[in-house]
């Protein structure tokens, strides 16, 4: 019954909360530590850097899964009620549905208000791309991107790999999905990055297929196009170079019978309406389903191991 209790305590402190401030927030503490390590990143050629890049992400991982570990280890033979809220408190830092929604919904009212400008400094919470030209159309499609791809990333991943491996799990988890964002893409960091990029890979592979199948459902149940986020699934879920974004965000863009650019890169669904303001308010209500689809499952693993065990 610890699971459930755990889940259904996270995730109530997320939307009563939401995220703490950056200068009181583990994973901008984790950002700040990626930072500093890739400032002593040797010049002596791309196979040191590749090396060097495999060893922060082995030994930042080993350091702050090992210290959760044996947290909630003391914080068990201490209390149990210390334990759970504990272990809730470490929960939620690995996943933010309310700060993704906060996010997209800041972008959308900056263009509201006609403030392409605004939205497009904003955007960058969301996404690593150059978004200083994008237009309206362009905007829009970025955002829905995100919130398809962060349905997985920022939920489904984290609380699935907890009820796999526990705390420990979900924070090796998110330990690995912000290595992946600050330095797990090509250019600048592509040698370093590389092995958190593939690490990421790894970790997502089954989580982003489940969360496709999630949006899917989600799709039925909020009477969208359901054969169209089948279909759109499956047709151009190869269209990214991410093994794994393809699949949400292509079922996504099915759901929504829009269709998604990242120009010069890829292009997922059938342009059946136009990209508006209203595509990510209906991004946001299929993101709320997966999660609640996703949570009920969750906590109904918990319940039945409780009653197995």
């Amino acid at each position: 019954m610890e699971i459930a209790i755990i889940i259904l305590l996270a995730v109530a402190v997320d939307i009563a909360f939401g995220e703490l401030p950056n200068p009181l927030h583990p994973v901008a503490w984790l950002g700040k530590a990626i930072s500093w390590e890739t400032k002593w990143v040797p010049r002596w050629g791309k196979i040191i850097e590749l090396i060097y890049g495999i060893g922060i992400v082995l030994v930042t991982l080993g350091v702050i899964v090992t210290c959760v570990y044996f947290l909630l280890i003391y914080l068990k033979q201490f209390s149990p009620v210390a334990y759970i809220f504990g272990a809730a408190f470490l929960l939620k830092f690995t996943f933010s549905l309310s700060g993704l929604k906060k996010a997209a919904v800041k972008v959308r009212d900056f263009m509201a208000g006609d403030n392409q400008d605004g939205a497009r400094r904003q955007l960058r919470a969301l996404v690593s791309r150059d978004t200083t030209s994008l237009d309206k159309e362009h905007l829009v499609s970025a955002v829905v991107e995100s919130v398809a791809e962060n349905s997985c990333d920022s939920f489904v991943a984290p609380i699935g790999y907890f009820l796999i491996f526990g705390v420990p799990g979900a924070v090796a988890y998110r330990v690995i999905n912000t290595f992946d964002a600050m330095v797990g893409y090509h250019g600048h960091w592509e040698y370093l990055g590389k092995f958190a990029a593939r690490l990421d890979d790894v970790v997502n592979f089954l989580p982003a297929r489940l969360t496709a199948l999630i949006i899917i459902l989600a799709t039925y149940l909020r009477k969208r196009d359901v054969a169209g986020a089948w279909h759109i699934m499956l047709r151009d879920h190869g269209r990214t170079k991410s093994p794994n974004a393809g699949w949400t965000m292509s079922a996504m863009a099915g759901a929504l019978g829009v269709q998604l650019e990242k120009a010069g890169y890829y292009k997922l669904g059938d342009n059946h309406y136009s990209l508006a303001l209203e595509t990510i308010d209906s991004s946001l209500q299929l993101m709320v389903m997966v999660a609640l689809l996703w949570s009920l499952v969750s906590v109904l693993t918990g319940v039945m191991l409780f009653v197995i065990a």
